[in-house]
């Protein structure tokens, strides 16, 4: 009686391919924060007084200020994602879909490591 072998597309990952996801995943951390002490001058308080500063320089600096403000918002976003994803390495739930308990393909988290959920669910998520 032959018995049903059942062929994963994916093989779950050891701990070797964890560590190294880890490691990009504390790399892009570490670049993020490097980035947030450059962009905090950016986003100060804009100078209002005419007298020292033109109309159009102080237009400018004002798109400067809410450009810098977007750009540390989507920094804090995905610094968040990181953190979430080093927690649940250290949860033993790394690689797993947070939505449906499926694996995350490796190819998405090669792409990007801090990602919650495999394609379907963020598909899922953004329709």
């Amino acid at each position: 009686m032959a018995g049903h072998i059942v062929q994963s597309t994916q093989i779950t990952m050891n701990e070797q391919q964890i560590a190294i996801f880890k490691q990009c995943l504390l790399e892009k951390r570490e670049q993020l924060l490097a980035f947030a002490k450059t962009g905090d001058e950016a986003a100060q308080t804009v100078e209002l007084d005419q007298s020292k500063v033109g109309r159009l320089s102080r237009m400018d600096a004002l798109q400067q200020q809410a450009m810098s403000m977007e750009s540390n918002r989507r920094r804090e976003i995905e610094l968040q994602k990181i953190a979430s994803a080093l927690q649940r390495i250290k949860d033993g739930e790394y690689g797993y879909c947070v939505s449906c308990g499926d694996e995350i393909h490796e190819k998405r988290l090669h792409i990007d490591p801090a990602a919650p959920q495999c394609v379907d669910c963020a598909e899922k998520t953004h329709q």
